[in-house]
């Protein structure tokens, strides 16, 4: 999709009322954008069909969140979080994504539904970024990124634990 973009520092913000649409395959390709997508983005539809969508991601998030998150959609639950994503230009944009798993008549996954929402950026500050920093650095003290992501599991694990052991309940008492 795209050369390796080193991020600029520049913040885009969604709207209150603007929501961020995309659908994936079942090895998380792109399928769909709608043109909200497209245009924090930057990248025309034609650049992001058929690519992976962790293509949009900033390289300040955690590895282990998208862990949790997929390991979440293949149980077939609908997971919520807190995303930094790198548009075309290198620009960031922070959302709120809910994302949930597109059902069949037959009861089969077909893909991936995510909408994206405007984040509260005081709440993004004060306890999302220091967290994901927490665990960021936890991930790349290990000699490995496999034993990076298996520590920063534990971590996330452990935060999980120590906030009353259940994501859902931490995460809506935001």
């Amino acid at each position: 999709m795209r050369p390796t973009i080193s991020p600029t520092g520049n913040e885009r913000t969604l709207g209150e009322k603007d929501i961020i649409v995309s659908k994936t395959d079942l090895t998380g390709k792109i399928t769909y954008a709608n043109k909200t997508f497209l245009d924090i983005s930057g990248f025309d539809e034609a650049e992001v069909l058929g690519v992976q969508h962790n293509a949009i991601r900033h390289p300040d998030m955690p590895r282990c969140i998208f862990k949790f998150l997929w390991d979440t959609l293949k149980e077939r639950k609908e997971v919520f979080a807190y995303v930094n994503n790198l548009g075309k230009t290198g620009d960031n944009y922070w959302v709120l994504a809910h994302v949930t798993p597109s059902i069949a008549e037959d009861g089969s996954v077909l893909g991936y539904h995510s909408n994206r929402r405007a984040v509260n950026k005081t709440l993004i500050k004060n306890v999302v970024q220091p967290l994901y920093a927490q665990l960021l650095a936890t991930e790349k003290a290990e000699s490995s990124p496999k034993a990076g992501l298996e520590a920063g599991m534990q971590q996330l694990s452990a935060f999980i634990t120590e906030q009353g052991g259940n994501y859902d309940e931490w995460f809506f008492s935001l």
